[in-house]
């Protein structure tokens, strides 16, 4: 007897922390590459966006966190082999880290930026500079802001390839594996192999 329907899926919180963040996640690649051919208020207005969803990014990325913690994921299907399996983890694991990491080096680079312009969140909570790197004295905070803005960047190009990646294993599991693994985080799409 096979498993239940309920067995295979991800619960629906998950599902809608799966997707917020990804929605938040594609929009602020977007915004991050596109906000730097603005100018003046313009331009403003779009770093303010592109920090409020960002940090909403760690916000939710904390809570998935917790709650994939808390909840066991579905198994996968018996048919990947150990190689899949380690992919589909390893990825996992790597998205985590960027979800959380990537945030926070966007808020380093903000600490330390010689603008030191105030961050108003969806234009209502002020967030403050991390003390520890906005306190640092003139060749230390210039350091800092190299090296968060290189991890920042980097993370971003290499989020980008990591969503083509995940993307791409999902649709080969729907499409030519047929094994139900998309239907595990799709609502609408069947969880049972084909």
């Amino acid at each position: 007897m096979g498993a239940s329907v309920e067995s295979l899926r991800y619960s629906a919180v998950a599902m809608v922390l799966h997707w917020l963040v990804a929605g938040f996640l594609l929009a602020n690649l977007a915004l991050g590459w596109w906000m730097k051919q603005l100018i003046g208020l313009d331009q403003f207005e779009a770093f303010q966006l592109h920090k409020s969803i960002g940090m909403s990014v760690l916000a939710l990325s904390i809570l998935r966190l917790l709650w994939r913690v808390s909840h066991r994921a579905p198994a996968l299907p018996e048919t990947m082999n150990a190689l899949e399996r380690f992919a589909a983890h390893a990825t996992h694991l790597f998205f985590y880290a960027m979800m959380i990491l990537m945030p926070l080096t966007g808020w380093a680079l903000v600490s330390v930026s010689p603008f030191n312009i105030p961050t108003l969140l969806w234009h209502t909570i002020p967030l403050p500079h991390i003390a520890m790197l906005h306190d640092l004295a003139g060749p230390a905070r210039a350091t800092a802001g190299k090296l968060s803005g290189g991890a920042h960047v980097a993370m971003a190009f290499g989020g980008a390839a990591l969503i083509g990646l995940h993307v791409a294993a999902a649709l080969k599991h729907q499409f030519i594996n047929r094994d139900g693994v998309l239907g595990r985080m799709v609502p609408f799409l069947s969880a049972t192999p084909r």
